[in-house]
């Protein structure tokens, strides 16, 4: 090598030192205003956590791509270095921009967590949050992948092509991504219409859970039972469904009871009073007695009861029906379900009454079951089951 080429190598090297110097200080400064500022605040941790490498490797690339213009090579390799450069400066650029954007994003929900705050508000703004960031870096990813492409002289070639066919291209595209279409659609739709938030409760074709996750194709729910349902976002905006915390996480549960007429219901309403003074699932709001219908014998007690989310509310209402049932069992056996059935003697002189029928064999015996017509009456009454004893009806849900 030369005098001529060692000093171009040495003049590169230069050029290279002082743009990674200026690269360093850039980098430095930024650590220090950060670590400032973070004596008093907490962000600037997170976001020199988050966008540290990122910011590195891009003011690095850089630092190349504006020394790579003195490189001393043949112009076509210089070329092929500077393109690979710009490539790579892309990909960082996105990768800073996805990271500065998830920042704001982690951010922002930090103060909507479920666990310290359960507002309508909070369970709005994290669920948008939910879609627009994934919205977001997947036009950031997009973006980057069409910018990388268009670097290349070819493909710009046939990127112009397309741009003059884009309504056949659009309508093609269409028709190939129609259902992936209208999931993108649906889930950016649940985000804004506030139709369904993370941390609803929702039934969902017979199933009882909790909204988990909402992305632009499905949303995640979390049964009772620990499994986990994933149906597509066009569900929510095509079918419907039940959304217990649209109005407020407080909810009103039922529990029925048939019971006999003898049944003290203000005795039961003192007892309800002593389950829920007892209990903390109980939320204070709202609770009730009322005796609903009368039919077949039986009175229908329905037992109103709140409590401040869904799990709470069903054990609440198990626990009430426990208690009322075994209150009723030992306190108020009389209130068990009964069966009456009263059977009366043939008439004097006339034909036997038929078992099956309870009318007479002959013509004399017109009256059924239940018609004395004067004729001496007896009453039989047991219980419904053979061990009535061990039956409180509690209907459930």
């Amino acid at each position: 090598m030369d005098a001529e080429s060692w000093a171009l190598w040495a003049e590169w090297g230069i050029v290279l030192a002082v743009l990674l110097g200026i690269a360093l200080a850039i980098a430095v400064v930024a650590a220090v205003i950060l670590a400032l500022i973070g004596r008093r605040k907490t962000w600037p941790k997170a976001l020199s956590a988050r966008t540290r490498w990122p910011f590195r490797v891009t003011l690095l690339l850089i630092a190349l791509l504006g020394a790579s213009v003195v490189l001393p090579v043949d112009d076509g390799l210089r070329g092929v270095i500077q393109h690979a450069l710009v490539i790579f400066i892309i990909v960082s650029g996105s990768w800073l921009m996805a990271q500065l954007f998830l920042f704001f994003v982690d951010t922002g929900s930090r103060k909507y967590r479920l666990a310290d705050s359960d507002t309508f508000s909070a369970r709005k703004i994290r669920t948008q949050l939910q879609i627009v960031r994934r919205l977001v870096i997947v036009v950031i990813v997009v973006v980057a992948a069409g910018t990388i492409l268009m670097t290349f002289d070819a493909v710009r070639a046939v990127g112009a092509s397309v741009l003059a066919s884009a309504g056949i291209a659009s309508i093609v595209a269409g028709l190939a991504a129609q259902s992936v279409l209208s999931n993108l659609f649906a889930g950016v739709q649940l985000a804004f219409s506030e139709a369904i938030r993370v941390g609803d409760v929702v039934v969902v074709q017979g199933e009882f859970g909790r909204i988990n996750e909402i992305t632009l194709s499905y949303v995640v729910l979390e049964l009772w039972d620990q499994r986990t349902l994933v149906l597509p976002c066009t569900y929510f905006t095509t079918t419907p469904f039940e959304n217990w915390t649209k109005l407020g996480r407080a909810l009103l549960g039922t529990v029925y009871f048939d019971l006999d007429w003898r049944v003290p219901v203000d005795g039961v309403r003192d007892e309800l009073d002593r389950v829920l003074a007892d209990t903390d699932l109980w939320d204070g709001h709202s609770s009730g007695v009322q005796v609903t219908d009368a039919v077949g014998g039986l009175l229908q007690v329905r037992i109103v009861v709140s409590a401040a989310d869904s799990g709470r509310l069903w054990d609440l209402r198990c626990l009430v029906r426990e208690r009322i049932a075994a209150w009723v069992r030992t306190e108020v056996p009389d209130a068990l379900p009964l069966q009456r059935v009263r059977l009366e003697p043939p008439f004097p002189g006339g034909d036997p009454v038929d078992a099956s029928t309870g009318a007479g064999a002959g013509a004399g015996a017109g009256a059924g079951v239940g018609v004395g017509l004067g004729a001496p009456r007896r009453e039989v009454v047991g219980r419904t089951g053979p061990d009535s004893a061990e039956q409180a009806s509690g209907s459930g849900d």
